[in-house]
């Protein structure tokens, strides 16, 4: 039974890994030990031929994964991405032809911001959740700590730069729900197909909350 979609994509956990799969036969695996070690919502990247494939095969066979598409740029991959299993979507940026084809897509989103313009923006058209990309280059905890006074009804998921060390500082602020991240998948790991370092690596995520400590 495909469980209903949430609320809140954000709400999940305090990580959401950013996975890039390069082989579809790597993503049940990868999707196991994942949840396994908390981390259910999984974004996987539209930047390679398999990536649809992995989707598919998350949503097919991984109970309790709640796979979704990242790097969405296009209506023709939002259309593509939900027909493949996504239960929700990912964007770096946004436009309001893109936002359209989220919004009327059926699934949570996250379209991408980087400024204070662009939050505005979301907060015009009813969307409060986003992705807050390229995080570390756009300005860091700095920067959404000083959004959070005048818009403290924006909710951030940042992305981009962040590690374990850092991820605490951003969950520490008040409109920050959760990250993104890629470090509990290191390259070596995914080749040597080592899932039990994964699944690890996830539950160190899975644990982080401000200031550093486990919940």
């Amino acid at each position: 039974m495909v469980s209903p979609l949430p609320a809140s994509v954000l709400d999940l956990a305090p990580v959401i890994p950013v996975v890039v799969i390069e082989d579809a036969s790597d993503a049940v695996p990868l999707a196991r030990a994942l949840v396994a070690g908390g981390l259910p919502a999984i974004e996987v990247t539209l930047r390679t031929p398999a990536a649809l494939d992995a989707i598919g095969e998350i949503a097919g066979q991984v109970p309790g994964a709640m796979v979704g598409a990242g790097t969405v740029l296009s209506p023709g991959q939002v259309e593509e991405s939900v027909a493949a299993g996504s239960r929700f979507l990912v964007s770096p940026g946004w436009t309001d032809v893109l936002l359209e084809a989220m919004q009327a897509s059926g699934v949570p989103f996250l379209p991408g911001v980087s400024t204070t313009s662009e939050v505005v923006a979301l907060l015009e058209r009813g969307v409060r959740e986003m992705k807050f990309f390229p995080a570390e280059a756009a300005g860091g905890t700095a920067y959404l700590k000083s959004l959070a006074g005048p818009l403290p009804q924006a909710r951030f998921c940042p992305t981009g730069g962040i590690g374990p060390a850092s991820a605490p500082d951003y969950l520490a602020l008040p409109n920050v729900v959760c990250v993104g991240g890629s470090w509990m998948l290191p390259q070596d790991a995914v080749a040597a197909r080592d899932w039990g370092r994964v699944e690890a690596l996830a539950r160190a995520a899975a644990g982080l909350s401000a200031g550093g400590t486990c919940r």
